[in-house]
């Protein structure tokens, strides 16, 4: 017997570190797999169904091997919960000695430069965000990590975060002050001497493009990476190989130039000038977008004649900015480091205008604030591919959701997986769940057409009904807001249940309701669909308003589109159906989450019946019982478990 697979046999560590532990072919199959991968760029890509044990199934391979090991997660969520409970119950029982280390981005850690930069000259910080100034100077004194996610009672979206946290642009690294006791350094340097690193995609990407996450001596030590939720690794790489410009970044830029004036550089009264009129003209281009937030194709709104003029005006005080910073280099270390965030935007906004060249999508996005344009590639499988060519790591992508119809082909193709030369494996590993007995798939016959004015009526009516029918707790998940708030107004109207809607609580918050309450209604949009995990009667149906396909004024897609077009390919079968299959089966994973777990899945789209690409679908979710019958449905539901 292997040294793994005795970790998951009757009497093994796992069972020593886990009451209750029952074997698992598929788990033990997984491990197996990890552990065969013997030579530097061999890449394995598994499916495993919810229930079937995947985090301990590379956890236990992980921390057997020699070498240095990093995982990759797609939330906090889980990077959180894989350091502190899954990695140390099993670390306990299999290698003590080994050290493992949590790293996260710099956006997430206490920047104490820029906190006593701020308690000095709060400046604009008035209201509610001095209180939470007050709540992060308090916890300062205290914290040994620095990590600002031990500071629950703070708003997320709280604006003063901004100011005691630092970016890569306005970092000073080694030139800064307070360096020695920097809390991102000291994360850095323990990640370093870990033998097991939990990171997050978005800051394995950023290292990967940017070199900017501080493991770039991590990476190429690395003897295996495991991305889990790696279907999410696609669209979380595209966002760092693009180019971005934002009138966030540049206001920010502002307010750091006139704090230098007021601070280090008194005389140079044209910095606090030029400063003003940047911030301004970065204003005034936001005004000439819509107050609603929007995105959009850039190069159409780009040749719109007064958004045309603001960008030049942005342009030309960006070039002044430049000729009067570079005047003043050598007085200021913070100064000469605004000069570098300024020449770095100029540049990009440069190559924002240029958006002749092929192989991008030039799109932009507004918050009420804000405007954000982006350069992004429309495959990120030729950067990623090479970025793989240049380590000497094995490599391992798992998920619940990867294949189409039993095929990874979409997953493989979008990273580049399986070129070069390297060996490539994949694996699809079947829940364990008995899903004919435990749950029911219902597509409800007389429904209106997806997008006919009747369906919101008809929406409400049905959940009512299943409301009444259940009497444990209910998902509705939507592909679009307005949907939520037709069908949220209806229910808080007509029923006495507990109604939750996404938007009025923190995530975490809802759930916590939901899950108290077990018999309350949430609704929710695109993050209730994926990273949810609520077990029993708390929740015994979901339902889904319509197949999640992207919107088709999505800037990003409409580019791809056309590129797939371009290579003579049928972009509805190649891109659209893929994406939609992959976030359908994360909404339908919501259901059973245990053993025990009985429930309804209902869909609310007649084209799963009436087109042909609804067997895809169909051939995609688990193996449950089938029923056009709402009746049929309601009386599983009204069944006590």
């Amino acid at each position: 017997m292997s040294e793994v697979t005795a970790v998951f046999a009757p009497d093994g560590a796992l069972s020593k570190a886990l009451p209750g532990f029952q074997p698992r072919p598929a788990q033990l199959e997984m491990a197996e797999a990890i552990t065969r991968l013997k030579t530097a760029g061999e890449q394995l890509v598994v499916e495993a169904e919810t229930g079937t044990g995947k985090t301990f199934a590379y956890l236990a391979p992980a921390l057997l091997r020699s070498g240095k090991v990093i995982i990759s997660t797609g939330t906090r969520n889980l990077q959180e919960q894989l350091f502190h409970r899954d990695l140390p119950q099993l670390r306990e029982v299999l290698a003590p000695r080994k050290v493992a280390a949590l790293l996260k981005g710099r956006s997430n850690y206490l920047c104490l430069n820029r906190l006593e930069q701020t308690i000095r000259y709060p400046g604009e910080v008035d209201g509610d965000a001095l209180t939470h100034l007050q709540l992060i100077r308090d916890w300062a004194n205290r914290t040994k990590t620095g990590d600002l996610g031990e500071l629950s009672e703070l708003p997320e979206d709280t604006q003063v975060l901004a100011r005691v946290t630092s970016t890569i642009d306005n970092c000073l690294g080694r030139e800064c002050p307070q360096y020695e006791d920097c809390y991102l350094v000291q994360a850095r340097k323990e990640a370093l001497e870990a033998d097991i690193v939990v990171v997050n995609h978005h800051l394995f990407c950023a290292d990967l493009v940017l070199k900017d996450t501080g493991f770039g001596e991590l990476i190429p030590a690395a003897d295996l990476i495991v991305f889990d939720e790696a279907h999410q690794l696609p669209d979380i790489a595209s966002q760092y190989f693009s180019e971005t410009v934002s009138t966030r970044m540049i206001v920010e830029l502002c307010k750091d130039l006139q704090l230098l004036y007021r601070t280090e550089v008194r005389d140079a009264r044209s910095l606090s000038q030029i400063a003003d009129q940047l911030e301004r003209s970065a204003r005034d281009l936001r005004l000439t977008f819509a107050v609603d937030p929007e995105r959009g194709n850039w190069r159409d709104a780009s040749a719109a004649e007064q958004t045309g003029v603001a960008i030049q005006r942005l342009a030309d005080m960006l070039q002044r900015a430049l000729d009067i910073c570079r005047n003043l280099l050598g007085r200021s270390k913070d100064l000469d480091q605004c000069y570098e965030r300024l020449d770095l935007i100029n540049k990009r906004w440069s190559v924002l205008q240029a958006t002749q060249v092929t192989g991008y999508s030039y799109w932009f996005e507004t918050t009420p604030r804000h405007l954000s344009v982006h350069r992004t590639p429309l495959s990120v499988a030729e950067p990623f591919g090479r970025q793989l060519d240049a380590q000497e790591a094995r490599w391992v992508f798992t998920s619940a959701t990867l294949t189409v119809n039993g095929s990874f082909n979409f997953f493989n193709q979008r990273l580049g997986l399986g070129q070069h030369q390297h060996q490539l494996h994949s694996l699809i590993l079947d829940s364990p769940f008995n899903f004919s007995e435990q749950a029911l798939l219902c597509l409800p016959r007389y429904l209106p057409e997806p997008h006919a004015r009747e369906m919101g009526p008809a929406l409400v009516a049905l959940v009512e009904d299943v409301v009444a029918a259940n009497h444990g707790g209910t998902f509705v998940l939507f592909t679009s807001h307005r949907m939520l708030q037709l069908v949220a107004k209806a229910l808080n109207q007509d029923t006495d249940r507990l109604i939750l809607v996404q938007g009025e609580l923190s995530k975490r918050e809802l759930l916590s309701q939901f899950v108290a309450a077990e018999n309350a209604v949430l609704l929710g949009t695109s993050s209730f669909w994926e990273g949810v995990d609520v077990r029993g009667d708390a929740l015994r149906c979901v339902i889904i308003d319509k197949l999640p396909f992207s919107s088709p004024d999505e800037p990003l897609l409409q580019s791809r589109v056309e590129d797939c077009r371009m290579r003579g390919e049928d972009p509805f079968a190649t891109i659209q159906i893929p994406q939609a299959v992959i976030a359908m089966k994360q909404g339908a994973g919501r259901l059973v989450r245990d053993v025990h777990d009985r429930g309804v899945l209902i869909i609310c789209d007649n084209r799963m019946v009436t087109k042909h690409y609804g067997q895809t679908f169909l051939a995609s979710l688990p193996p449950m019982q089938r029923t056009r019958s709402l009746q049929q449905a309601l009386e599983f539901l009204r069944k006590e478990t």
